[in-house]
């Protein structure tokens, strides 16, 4: 039977795409789900395919920017269920590729406060609830490629996602004490709607058609890439493989989850040039009396 027979997942932003199809690999492994999100219409749709799956369900509308969202989904899943022993923070936005100038202030704030805060506001809330039971649990937070490198035109994207690796790693050896297995999931292009996350943007992060740069009309370069991204995206790595992949990850109690290994050169070549400039910083005269300093904060 597997560990995860009968434990409680919360997944945000679980109607559809990878945390759907997380939720349903969690479902598959005998867990009960709770998804989160704020398209009503898609939650219905993936409630109603879990529960043909034969899993225990809970749907939960909710802004994952909105930490009493957080604090509702929290109090409805203890009702149902009893307990949390696991949170998949997945929901995510992805902001229209853009220069540093052209990226407008709203969508900035957009992207931190869905692929950041929400992050922070689920585990805040979720994470007490877990140490409560004394049980255990996993902690999964679901990131990106871009939080291993800087992805150019991407700058409030990656920003996110290098803030959510950081996190969890930060997290990793705060929680162990509490059997709380943490894991960041950086997968590169999977085949879902990230690309149209607009489609859902609340209204406080919309910008009036007028007064602002970034609301003109698409320059010619813009919609080519906007066509190849597209195209990428719809040749990419099927999300079924991935919430698989996630299920594979956590029972071999893995920190980082890849889902495609043909992008380890990129990691290795960014380890390469940051071990070079430690190693330049090494035989700088300037730095010679920190080499044998005790290193301070790092477990």
């Amino acid at each position: 039977m597997s560990e995860l027979q009968g434990k409680v997942a919360v997944i945000s932003g679980g109607a559809e795409g990878i945390g759907f199809y997380i939720a349903q690999s969690m479902a598959k492994q005998g867990m009960k789900v709770v998804i989160g999100d704020i398209d009503a219409k898609q939650l219905d749709i993936a409630r109603e395919a879990l529960e043909g799956l034969g899993a225990e369900v809970l749907a939960v509308e909710m802004d994952a920017v909105k930490i009493e969202d957080w604090q509702s989904l929290a109090e409805q899943t203890l009702t149902k269920f009893g307990k949390i022993h696991m949170l998949v923070n997945n929901a995510g936005v992805g902001a229209s590729a853009g220069s540093i100038e052209k990226t407008n202030h709203k969508d900035w704030q957009w992207v931190l406060d869905v692929n950041l805060m929400g992050v922070i506001y689920g585990t805040q809330v979720l994470v007490p609830l877990m140490k409560q039971h004394g049980e255990g649990g996993w902690l999964i937070n679901v990131a990106s490629m871009a939080g291993m490198g800087g992805v150019p035109f991407a700058g409030a994207y990656t920003a996110t996602k290098v803030a959510v690796v950081g996190m969890s790693e930060s997290w990793y050896p705060e929680l162990k004490p509490h059997n709380i297995q943490v894991s960041v999931l950086c997968p590169a292009f999977v085949k879902t709607r990230i690309n149209l996350s607009h489609r859902n943007k609340q209204g406080e992060y919309q910008t009036p058609s007028s007064g602002s740069s970034s609301n003109s009309a698409p320059s010619p370069k813009a919609l080519a890439m906007a066509e190849h991204m597209q195209n990428v995206i719809d040749n990419g790595l099927a999300p079924e493989v991935v919430g698989e992949r996630v299920v594979e990850a956590i029972l071999a109690k893995e920190l980082y989850i890849f889902t495609h290994p043909n992008y380890r050169s990129v990691v290795q070549k960014r380890a390469k040039a940051i071990d070079d400039a430690f190693a330049r910083a090494e035989k700088s005269p300037l730095l010679a009396h920190m080499l044998d300093e005790e290193i301070v904060g790092f477990s």
